[in-house]
């Protein structure tokens, strides 16, 4: 059943159900649905066909959702795009993907017109949501395209389950960005997989907080959609709107990365709003904090599960929901067995292993990497054979994490491989020095990486965010950690910042911390 099946059953089993919300726009699976059919006829006029490319530049939006139907009803391979990059690193991927449309949100326009002189690809860019007049050779606008045409389910092209869907563009080893690509059968796999195991109906509100760019996000396009649930989308994350919105919409579920979750529930307005209709909170895209998790179950009174996943992994890989039998242990138990990464998501088969292949121990305590296999792994990426072949081994795709594994075969991330500090000799993972840091009632948001030491090879580092109005000095902090923590693995020192910098999706982008430390060296 490839993806152009599902937004025609929405249709035919709930045409007058609500389908999007976007601002003041609101629109059933009718309406949706003969826009994305208009959007398909435009792009057939253009020229687009089965397996081209086209990008999408833009924030979250009602556009973005029919983007992402309408090539999936033609074959045409989408090619989401983080907007807080660079011209030039956008200009990369263009080329590298051979991209023939673009369709950019007005606002970009400074970006997309620095792109000419690095960029030989795309031949048309299609504009929305502008406020200038289109000049360019080769520019349109989405709505005039889509109002030249007529509502009709275009042909199917004959898209077969291993056809590329989408292209996700991660950061590469040698700095040219890899093109994960995740077929009609990856994406197909995972919703149905989510559909199972979050018990998704067509009552189901789902918020799109998360950039649609991301996978954290992005696979809910049409996981929400088979089961005929509500999209309600905002554009970018802004903490007090969420809070806000997810009371007037009467929003059901969300998965959001662990910093937008640390910033509502410390937000000064938290308990001014209704969120009795939230059912669950996922949060995925980095680890998170004991703390953190306590308090978004204390604070939003719904069910929180962790997820982890990759983008070449559709992504979800692992849930903390909670087995029958553990939800009557004690609430602190229980509340242990939610803040771990989680057992492993239905569609996949998931190993911890060492270094020599080995499965680790069950014990909560030998480190080991995670390995998986199953339909919603990626087959590898964009023109990249030897990249593929390094992360793809035997029907294995090695995922670079370190975890340990526990009786329960519930999986914890101790860190990333190339984030794990080697201190004196000894592993220290840095997830175990935040989780003590996030403790302390003045911190709001912490970092721990590893920096050159001439004595130690490496030493640890706290980068700490304090809470407004709070105030602690590093020696405070240090001492804090060494009451939980071994005195190697505590904070050698602790910079206080306004801010962590942040990836495009939300996650504390440790490598921007490390770099200027490792350019003093």
């Amino acid at each position: 059943m490839p993806l152009n099946e599902l937004l025609p059953k929405a249709i035919k089993l709930h045409p007058k159900k609500e389908a999007v919300v976007c601002g003041k726009t609101r629109m059933d699976y009718q309406t949706f649905g003969e826009r994305v059919w208009r959007l398909c006829q435009g792009l057939i006029s253009l020229g687009l066909g089965r397996n081209d490319r086209m990008a999408i530049l833009h924030e979250n939006s009602n556009e973005f959702l029919e983007a992402y139907f309408a090539a999936a009803h033609l074959g045409v391979i989408l090619v989401p795009l983080n907007f807080r990059l660079s011209a030039r690193e956008l200009g990369m991927i263009l080329n590298d993907s051979e991209t023939r449309i673009l369709i950019a949100q007005g606002q970009f326009r400074k970006k997309v017109d620095e792109l000419h002189a690095s960029v030989s690809a795309p031949d048309r860019i299609i504009w929305t949501r502008r406020d200038f007049e289109i000049s360019g050779t080769g520019e349109l606008d989405y709505e005039s395209l889509l109002a030249g045409q007529t509502p009709t389910v275009p042909s199917d092209p004959g898209i077969q389950d291993d056809d590329v869907a989408q292209l996700y563009y991660t950061s590469g080893t040698t700095g040219r960005p890899k093109g994960v690509m995740l077929t009609h059968k990856n994406v197909k796999s995972h919703a149905l997989g989510t559909i199972a195991e979050l018990h998704l109906t067509d009552s189901d509100r789902w918020f799109h907080v998360a950039p649609l760019f991301h996978l954290a996000d992005a696979w809910a396009t049409f996981a929400i959609t088979w089961v005929a649930g509500t999209h309600v989308i905002l554009p970018k994350f802004e903490p007090l709107k969420v809070l806000q919105m997810i009371e007037r919409e009467r929003i059901t579920l969300s998965n959001l990365i662990p910093t937008m979750l640390n910033m509502m529930v410390n937000h000064p307005e938290v308990d001014n709003f209704d969120y009795s209709s939230l059912r669950v909170i996922l949060s995925g895209g980095a680890p998170i904090a004991p703390e953190t998790v306590r308090k978004i179950i204390e604070t939003l009174k719904c069910d929180y599960i962790q997820t982890y996943g990759m983008t070449e992994t559709s992504p979800y890989l692992t849930l903390s929901i909670l087995k029958d039998h553990l939800k009557t242990l004690p609430r602190e138990e229980q509340l242990r067995f939610k803040a771990k990464t989680g057992r492993e998501f239905i569609n996949v088969s998931l190993r911890v292993v060492d270094n020599m292949g080995n499965d680790v121990a069950p014990d909560s305590q030998q480190v080991g990497e995670i390995i998986v296999k199953g339909d919603t792994v990626t087959p590898g990426y964009w023109h990249l054979p030897e990249e593929t072949q390094g992360a793809i081994r035997d029907g294995w795709l090695y995922t670079g994490d370190l975890a340990v594994m526990d009786e329960e075969q519930y999986v914890a991330i101790v860190d990333r491989k190339k984030d794990m500090i080697l201190t004196g000799g000894e592993n220290v993972y840095s997830t175990e020095v935040e989780n003590v840091l996030y403790q302390h009632e003045a911190v709001l948001e912490a970092a721990v990486i590893g920096v050159p030491d001439a004595h130690w090879g490496e030493a640890v580092k706290a980068c700490v965010v304090l809470k407004e109005g709070c105030t602690a000095t590093e020696e405070e902090i240090i001492a804090f950690c060494k009451k939980d923590l071994a005195g190697y693995k505590a904070p050698k020192s602790v910079d206080f910042l306004e801010t962590l910098p942040k990836t495009g999706s939300g996650k504390i982008y440790k490598k921007g911390l490390r770099d200027p430390y490792l350019q003093r060296s």
